[in-house]
């Protein structure tokens, strides 16, 4: 994927994570191609190192719902010696769980609250800080228009989401100053393994064919349509240039329209 005008990220080192698929693996190639050295963690060993070699960056397996892993990811990135600090954190990791509220196991609600919020968190606490002394860094986190509406079936994954946006929220204010922003990227429905995932369980709860299944989900974007993992690529690579510098505290929404703000 191309680098847009003033998007060039050389000499500038990104971390993503769940980057071996999906919009994290489009978001990886995306900041590679625009010049940075890319980390990407996962916990498909073989899907980050596939994408890592591709961009001729690094991979680092982890677990983000288990701290100790994350902590493990953490002190191995700092160990390895041709890595330089992290200018650029993309939180992309996240599950997603669909389920009636009597139904959502505390097991369930906190892995998707490990994952999808906690993670974040300690990352960007790893991270953040240590962008703001050194003056320039970005933080985007991945969440979705879950996080700014609310949608039957997803209780703990639309409060996952929620807890992202106001988390980059109170950050963009703390960091203002320092030449680190922070936002949130809201996709509606991607068409990814996740998104694909979400179509086949549709299917199968309520009878309908696949297809049928994909229209309905389709019909909630005025666009008619699932935005691709390349949309979300380039609006991260926008924030993370030059050019997306008084872009700060945003949620923005990618949708097609489905959630008007």
């Amino acid at each position: 994927m191309p680098p847009v005008m003033g998007s060039t990220l050389e000499g500038r080192t990104a971390l993503v994570t769940g980057g071996g698929r999906g919009i994290g693996e489009a978001i990886a190639r995306a900041l590679a191609a625009a010049g940075a050295k890319v980390v990407v963690t996962g916990r498909d060993e073989e899907a980050i190192g596939r994408v890592a070699a591709d961009i001729d960056g690094r991979a680092f397996r982890a677990d983000l719902a288990d701290r100790r892993s994350t902590d493990e990811l953490i002190d191995a990135i700092a160990r390895t010696a041709e890595l330089d600090e992290i200018d650029i954190l993309v939180n992309n990791a996240g599950i997603a769980l669909s389920a009636p509220l009597a139904k959502v196991t505390d097991d369930d609600w906190d892995r998707t609250i490990a994952i999808n919020m906690t993670s974040a968190f300690r990352l960007s606490r790893a991270y953040v800080p240590p962008m703001a002394k050194r003056g320039w860094g970005r933080l985007v986190n991945i969440a979705s228009n879950a996080g700014v509406s609310g949608y039957r079936y997803t209780s703990a994954y639309c409060a996952s989401k929620h807890g992202m946006v106001g988390l980059t929220r109170a950050l963009a204010v703390d960091l203002g100053p320092t030449g680190v922003t922070a936002n949130a990227i809201c996709p509606g429905w991607v068409d990814t393994d996740m998104g694909t995932a979400a179509v086949e369980r549709i299917a199968d709860k309520t009878g309908r064919s696949v297809r049928e299944a994909r229209e309905a989900l389709e019909k909630m974007s005025p666009q008619r349509r699932f935005i691709t993992a390349s949309e979300i690529a380039e609006v991260t690579l926008m924030l993370c240039g030059e050019g997306g510098r008084g872009i700060n505290g945003q949620t923005l929404v990618i949708d097609g329209g489905a959630v008007l703000k």
